[in-house]
């Protein structure tokens, strides 16, 4: 989910834990934690509503003064036509795993399982081998927009970024503000496998 930045101090005071969003289906569930630009958060509860049905309250808690500002923003990214979903969230105040797992330096039993699955990777791609040529992409071009470096991989955008989070998921790579760096992890994996 994303979140303008001017929601993280209140999501971080418990002042804001409702969001509503116009979605053809829902895109999150409930019990799950999501990484968003204003920090982990877990979803309690995701429902449909009629924006007839909202109140005060909702847009208090959803950071918006009126049901019509929080209608006007939700409506900016979609069809009014499209259902309004209400996500109760909370923040998750524990480590994120991943960025735990990106700040480690595998060993060596570690590092050769990490190279063969990005091997599998490569081998199993319907799109041409794609993993260490991204990672090695990234470590060359830090900070540049995904869109950007989509391009020079002749790749649409969205799959670009679909696979720079799978490199992410192996704690590889974070993503910056603008574009992508590689972690700690990320560095000694392509680094071994330099040789």
């Amino acid at each position: 989910m994303l979140f303008a930045l001017r929601f993280a101090e209140p999501i971080a005071r418990g002042e804001v834990d409702l969001t509503f969003r116009r979605w053809r289906r829902a895109q999150v569930r409930p019990g799950r934690p999501y990484r968003t630009p204003v920090g982990r958060l877990q979803v309690d509860e995701v429902d449909v509503v009629a924006p007839g049905d909202l109140g005060p309250d909702d847009a208090r808690r959803a950071g918006f003064d009126s049901v019509p500002a929080l209608l006007a923003e939700a409506d900016r990214h979609a069809a009014p036509d499209t259902a309004l979903y209400r996500v109760r969230f909370h923040p998750l105040d524990e480590p994120d795993p991943r960025a735990e797992l990106a700040a480690t330096v595998p060993g060596p039993d570690e590092l050769a399982a990490v190279v063969r699955r990005l091997d599998a990777m490569d081998a199993r791609s319907g799109h041409g081998p794609w993993a260490w040529s991204t990672l090695a992409t990234i470590r060359e071009r830090p900070g540049v927009r995904a869109p950007d470096l989509a391009a020079s991989f002749g790749r649409e955008t969205a799959p670009f970024k679909a696979d720079v989070r799978r490199l992410k998921a192996l704690g590889l790579t974070y993503s910056l503000p603008v574009g992508y760096e590689l972690s700690p992890r990320g560095r000694a994996v392509l680094a071994a496998r330099d040789g």
